[in-house]
């Protein structure tokens, strides 16, 4: 196996009062190894881009561990080590519409973690790296002087990749960077991160609730509902044998691109189902987890 870039050990991010904390994330734990990309897939509301959020230390986590190359984020104290981890982790946001600086061109947009973080003081040699940051998500060195209104939906996400590579970062998280796109916009951002991931080696958390887009693009799933990981495996298997309800119900959902088969497509509801026994995460095949109660896992499988 490759080695662990990021392990996430029961962590719990609770909003609201301590009387009454909304549970946005209730203790999930995975690893995500290098070079991989993981999917993080779920209904709205079901705590995925919180847990992105938590993980880039947009928030401060409740409880649990975040260890990013065997160093707990948590124990980052000095403003030198946030900046190595502010390189070394970046984010995709959601949004390519509210995620730029309207009063700033594509070329200062990208070019501001240069002037953060103090790099490229030579004027020449910081806009030569703009330019190719741009050319390398496939726009060429005249958007640079764009703003944002000038550009497609599309294009500002590609902007926003941009950004993110900026810095070189050797793990990026992608919340839903392709939601807010048309699908026909949706293949060629996805196709762009795949061939970034082969030629700079990074390690992606795809977060998303199309699951055949996170197929095509994932090594392995994580089915996330309520706050919780329900299932988590190898993306081939999860797809084509899942085990917990929710995951078949989420699955049953996926439009079928053929019409005959939609037209025969079952959709299966779900039921949350209560329980008093201890729930835990079961693995039930090689590197297949299911999160449930032991009699509720033998029932399932």
């Amino acid at each position: 196996m490759p080695n662990k870039i990021l392990e996430v050990k029961n962590l719990k991010q609770y909003f609201g009062t301590r009387k009454q904390p909304i549970k946005a994330v209730d203790g999930i734990s995975f690893d995500v190894f290098e070079g991989e990309t993981l999917g993080l897939v779920g209904e709205s509301g079901c705590g995925k881009s919180t847990t992105g959020r938590s993980i880039v230390h947009l928030y401060d986590i409740t409880e649990g561990e975040i260890i990013f190359k065997g160093k707990n984020v948590s124990d980052i104290s000095s403003k030198k080590e946030l900046r190595q981890f502010n390189r070394e982790m970046q984010m995709i946001f959601q949004d390519p519409y509210a995620s730029l600086n309207p009063r700033m061109t594509a070329g200062e947009i990208i070019g501001e973690a240069f002037d953060i973080h103090r790099l490229y003081r030579n004027k020449k040699e910081r806009a030569e790296k703009i330019v190719s940051l741009l050319e390398a998500v496939g726009l060429n060195r005249e958007h640079a002087n764009r703003y944002a209104h000038e550009f497609s939906g599309g294009q500002r996400q590609r902007i926003g990749i941009a950004r993110a590579l900026s810095l070189n970062p050797s793990f990026i998280i992608a919340d839903e960077p392709i939601s807010a796109l048309d699908v026909s916009i949706q293949a060629q951002v996805v196709n762009l991160l795949k061939r970034l991931q082969k030629e700079l080696k990074l390690t992606f958390l795809f977060i998303a609730h199309d699951l055949s887009m996170v197929k095509y693009i994932s090594d392995r799933i994580a089915v996330m509902y309520r706050g919780k990981i329900i299932e988590l495996g190898p993306a081939e298997e999860i797809y084509h044998g899942p085990i917990h309800p929710y995951t078949k119900s989420l699955l049953s959902a996926v439009p079928q691109p053929n019409p005959l088969l939609e037209k025969r497509r079952q959709r299966i509801p779900y039921e949350h189902e209560e329980t008093t026994a201890m729930e835990s995460m079961y693995e039930v095949r090689p590197q297949h987890f299911v999160y449930g109660s032991e009699e509720q896992i033998k029932r399932w499988s």
